[in-house]
């Protein structure tokens, strides 16, 4: 009995996110969409997982769940162990500051900070001291191979150095969880590559990855492919990166 209650114990301990019978509706006065319907699936820490299927499958809304981006109807979700779908606004928000990161398709810069601004701000808003964010950016810039970039602005650079700098601040919390909502949709195959490249580096070096996408292409950087249809998750399969 001891065995099996610890083994349970220890599986439990082992996913990084747990989501069980997850439910969405969204409602007009006219109409009603489920988006998700009793979605089940976990995610071990260090997983690289895609998300794949066709428009309207509820991809993106579930993505959007597990960044509290977007509260569930009904279900479960725990993030290493913790309960989070009763967190309130601020909680959700102060939880996404520090767990998770966005890297988004149109990159979701700011066109009027530089990219070392672009990387700094959300440091700022986690309330780190000044030489800290100088040294923790400098160091993202190296790594991404940005140093030469830093005080050019967005419209300045190639699409494939944008999403370098949109990953760059994804990471620069040191976030437990990156979220990649069709990562290279807005890049050519070259570009694409480099950025999937990158998450394959970043996934290495241990970072929990899911990333939305309808390229069989990229899913198959990934470990794991989880395909959804009608707002449900209807199969799954191993992936190598």
């Amino acid at each position: 009995m001891y065995g099996q209650t610890a083994g349970h114990a220890l599986c439990t301990f082992l996913r990084m996110i747990s989501i069980q019978q997850l439910n969405k509706v969204y409602r007009t006065e006219e109409v009603e969409t489920t988006a998700l319907q009793d979605v089940s699936f976990s995610v071990q820490p260090g997983e690289f997982v895609s998300i794949m299927g066709p428009s309207g499958c509820g991809k993106s809304t579930l993505l959007n769940v597990l960044g509290l981006l977007d509260r569930p109807e009904g279900g479960s979700y725990t993030f290493n162990g913790t309960e989070l779908t009763g967190l309130g606004e601020r909680d959700r928000s102060a939880f996404r500051k520090h767990h998770i990161g966005f890297i988004f398709q149109s990159f979701n810069l700011i066109d009027e900070l530089t990219v070392y601004e672009n990387v700094e701000l959300p440091l700022i808003y986690a309330g780190v001291a000044s030489g800290e964010r100088k040294e923790r950016v400098g160091e993202m810039l190296r790594r991404l191979n940005l140093v030469h970039r830093s005080a050019h602005f967005p419209q300045q650079l190639s699409g494939g150095q944008q999403q370098r700098v949109a990953v760059g601040r994804a990471l620069i919390n040191r976030p437990n969880l990156i979220l990649a909502d069709e990562p290279t949709g807005n890049l050519d195959s070259a570009n694409g590559n480099e950025v999937m490249d990158l998450l394959c580096e970043l996934n290495e070096g241990g970072t929990t990855i899911i990333m939305v996408t309808h390229s069989v292409h990229d899913a198959g950087f990934s470990k794991r492919i989880v395909y959804m249809k009608d707002g449900q998750v209807i199969t799954e399969k191993l992936a190598a990166c």
